[in-house]
């Protein structure tokens, strides 16, 4: 403001300085400072309002280009490796052997193989149940090492990833990608505890039919020395071990 009226006051001086012409004859150009002052004073606001203008375009403008940082999406995908790890550890337990995780074939053998042994079953058949008992128990515990061996095998993608989700984070230009990079972040945590589950799962499983065995075991092992005991022409007779 205080340059405009500088700009004024020097016009002022500058139409005071003007000079008549040689003719006498001529006569003097009518100057009216007032209507001039106001002349220049109403150029200069609008002006003003101009300058004004244009800060709001660029002000909008900037806006616009910031709105679309936000909206910009991120350009790394951790995705298609989380699925693919999923994927993998899923395949292991659905690839479980014999007794698999289904409540209808776990009751099932429950109440055959590892059922109380009847005085009624043949002697083959608490053999073949003890066999299947057995084979059992070694599947559940290969199919929780192939399940840990995967779970393992994650740790190198969990890793990989992990750093480049951060890095992408860490780089990220709008509120969007921001956003997606801790997304991506939290399902990578989500894939660990998958893999951990799986993990305590399989384990607990192969430890379930061990236990299972062992008991099944203890009972038919009671059932043989009751049909041991109570053979015809078995006679019972002291025996001394130490002298």
């Amino acid at each position: 403001m205080r340059r405009l009226t500088q700009l004024v006051a020097a016009s002022l001086i500058a139409a005071a300085l003007i000079q008549l012409p040689r003719d006498a004859s001529a006569q003097w150009i009518v100057f009216d400072p007032n209507n001039y002052v106001q002349n220049v004073l109403t150029a200069a606001r609008e002006l003003q309002q101009i300058n004004n203008q244009i800060t709001s375009l660029q002000n909008q403008a900037l806006m616009l280009v910031n709105q679309a940082r936000n909206l910009a999406s991120l350009p790394y995908s951790s995705l298609q490796q989380l699925e693919q790890s999923i994927a993998r550890t899923q395949g292991l337990l659905s690839q479980a052997q014999r007794i698999a995780y289904d409540v209808g074939q776990i009751d099932r053998a429950f109440s055959s193989t590892y059922a109380p042994a009847s005085t009624s079953q043949p002697d083959q058949a608490l053999i073949a149940n003890a066999q299947t008992r057995w084979q059992n128990a070694v599947a559940g515990l290969q199919d929780a090492m192939r399940v840990q061996a995967s779970v393992v095998g994650n740790l190198d993608t969990i890793r990989s990833q992990m750093s480049a989700l951060v890095t992408a984070s860490q780089g990220a230009t709008g509120a969007l990608q921001a956003a997606q990079a801790g997304n991506q972040l939290l399902a990578l945590q989500n894939q660990q505890l998958a893999d951990l589950t799986a993990a305590i799962a399989a384990q607990g499983r192969a430890q379930t039919l061990e236990q299972a065995q062992r008991v099944a075991a203890q009972d038919q092992a009671k059932e043989q020395l009751r049909r041991f005991l109570t053979q015809e022409g078995y006679q019972p007779t002291t025996v001394r071990m130490f002298h």
